[in-house]
């Protein structure tokens, strides 16, 4: 399980007041929606207001987080792609992956990548915050965007 290392921040102090957008896919709705009400809940137990995006598909992610990114403080990408039994898979993954690291730098605010790319449907669920999930990746992604943020507001004081 990718849970090991990772740091335990339950709350990011100084978020309050940011603004932060959750760019969410809905293929795979069952799981995007599940990432989506984590991250959102999330940012709205630290103060945060929070402006909420719908997209087709992984691949749609990097061009509306781009045009987030300039007006928001953060930005939250959350999908899932299941590998499927072409190379498919490995593009799509790559291109997202790419995609969201370049509008990062480009853009100069934080991104967070809560895409998950899993072999099967049970991995999703399993980091995908539900009840008897093991990670709650909708969460972590916007814990680790909300920090970045607070981080980048104390360089510019």
């Amino acid at each position: 399980m990718s849970k090991e290392g990772l740091p335990q921040i339950a709350q990011v102090a100084g978020a309050e007041g940011l603004r932060v957008a959750v760019v969410t896919a809905t293929w795979n709705a069952e799981i995007c929606d599940q990432l989506h009400a984590r991250a959102v809940a999330t940012a709205r137990a630290h103060g945060v207001a929070v402006e909420e995006f719908r997209v087709v598909g992984a691949l749609e992610l990097p061009v509306v987080v781009q045009a987030a990114a300039r007006t928001h403080d953060a930005v939250v990408a959350l999908g899932c792609v299941i590998r499927g039994g072409t190379p498919h898979f490995e593009y799509v993954c790559d291109s997202v992956t790419q995609g969201l690291g370049r509008v990062a730098l480009d853009e100069s605010t934080p991104v967070a990548n809560g895409v998950l790319t899993v072999n099967e449907e049970q991995q999703a669920r399993e980091r995908a915050g539900f009840a008897d999930s093991v990670e709650d990746k909708g969460a972590e992604a916007m814990i680790a965007a909300l920090d970045t943020a607070v981080t980048l507001r104390r360089l510019s004081a």
